[in-house]
């Protein structure tokens, strides 16, 4: 007489799975309908592959907290440079080059290292806890392509919030930075329980192709 008790473990098993697979409420104001541009729109800033920008980077989480002039960032397709200041990173510049999955981090003093796992390497020079890879498609208003993800519109037809791979990027200002592509961010808050990471960008321009 063990299905009594079988039905009864698979009913809570699935019970249990349904309640883990509740979606969580809309943040107040927003709506998952994207607006009747989107797809252009997402479209367009999505052929912004070619580009740099300058501006400030700050980093807050339980272990260390600090703050670093992003003196550029480079993107040339998935291939990125992207060179920080910080007296947290020590006197000078700290510099990060890589592709998705590939990363050689210069510290100040010159020393090099390399890593087929971005986010751990960063995290193990300089403390911070990075999404590497993936702030390249955040930072111009885009979900990455790896994971699911859900987007968020506000009552003014703009993206405001993307969750995926656990974090939340809250949209916080758009500013029309080129005449050619739409609205770009001008400030990004990524926000993963205690960690918080913001990029306030300052300048950003086309940049031509086939850089390296």
């Amino acid at each position: 007489m063990r299905f009594p008790a079988i039905a009864l473990t698979l009913a809570a098993l699935l019970l249990g799975g349904c309640t883990s697979l509740q979606v969580d409420p809309l943040p107040e104001g927003l709506t998952e309908q994207p607006p009747a541009d989107w797809s252009s729109t997402s479209a367009r800033r999505d052929q912004f592959r070619h580009w740099e920008l300058t501006g400030k980077l700050a980093v807050r989480q339980p272990s260390d907290s600090g703050t670093a002039v992003i003196n550029y960032w480079k993107q040339d397709q998935e291939a990125y440079e992207l060179a920080l200041s910080s007296s947290f990173l020590g006197m000078g510049r700290t510099t990060l080059e890589g592709v998705p999955g590939f990363i050689e981090l210069t510290l100040p003093d010159g020393e090099r290292y390399q890593s087929g796992d971005p986010e751990a390497l960063v995290n193990a020079a300089t403390g911070w806890q990075l999404p590497i890879d993936s702030l390249a498609w955040w930072i111009r208003g885009l979900p990455g392509p790896e994971g699911d993800f859900r987007l968020f519109f506000d009552d003014q037809d703009r993206l405001a919030v993307i969750r995926q791979l656990g974090w939340e990027i809250r949209y916080d200002r758009w500013k029309t930075f080129l005449d050619d592509y739409p609205p770009l961010p001008a400030r990004i808050t990524a926000v993963k329980g205690e960690k918080r990471v913001r990029v306030v960008v300052t300048t950003w321009q086309q940049a031509e192709g086939n850089r390296r």
